[in-house]
């Protein structure tokens, strides 16, 4: 099935000024003329790496959390193993770092499942998501800015705490009900 859908954009920039840039992001303060035709503003957040998400899974059918602290949300976070990767990399390899660094795993056999837009109405951030199998353990490699638990959970119960809010994690919830569909669970 094709749905219709408009190609052109209707929106019209009028003024667009930097109000704050750091080295992850930037944001754009924008004067605009909305689709109707009237006057409005915009306030637009540029990521400068992607996202990146990693649901790894061992031949026993589990999967491993990464817990953490989240500093915006001011709470406690389960998600995939996930971060960011730059613009110029391919984002397989940020995956593959991404793992590593955070359960200190090592997957042999990758499947890209998703590309996706993290919060399109503000920001121009692009995800994208892998499965990861074929697992050797190795040595966690965490940044500075991580203070990390990894769980080894069964892949089911991950997409159970999904369902039950317990994960809210962007990447971790499409990532994690992506592979539900896939894998009919």
């Amino acid at each position: 099935m094709s749905l219709p859908f408009e190609t052109e954009n209707p929106w019209k920039t009028l003024t667009s000024s930097v109000v704050y840039d750091n080295k992850w992001i930037q944001v754009r303060h924008e004067e605009v003329l909305n689709p109707s035709g009237g006057p409005g503003i915009y306030g637009v957040v540029h990521y400068k790496n992607k996202a990146i998400g990693v649901i790894p899974i061992d031949d026993e059918g589990f999967t491993y959390l990464v817990g953490q602290y989240r500093y915006p949300l001011e709470e406690y976070s389960w998600e995939i193993p996930e971060g960011g990767g730059p613009m110029d990399e391919d984002p397989i390899e940020g995956a593959k770092r991404e793992l590593l660094e955070e359960t200190g795993l090592i997957a042999a056999q990758w499947t890209k499942i998703a590309r996706v837009h993290l919060s399109n109405s503000v920001g121009d951030e692009e995800g994208f998501l892998y499965i990861a199998e074929q697992l050797t353990q190795a040595q966690q490699q965490p940044e500075d800015t991580e203070q990390l638990h990894v769980a080894r959970i069964p892949l089911k119960e991950a997409i159970e705490m999904v369902m039950r809010s317990e994960i809210t994690d962007s990447l971790s919830v499409m990532g994690l009900l992506k592979v539900a569909r896939l894998r009919g669970i």
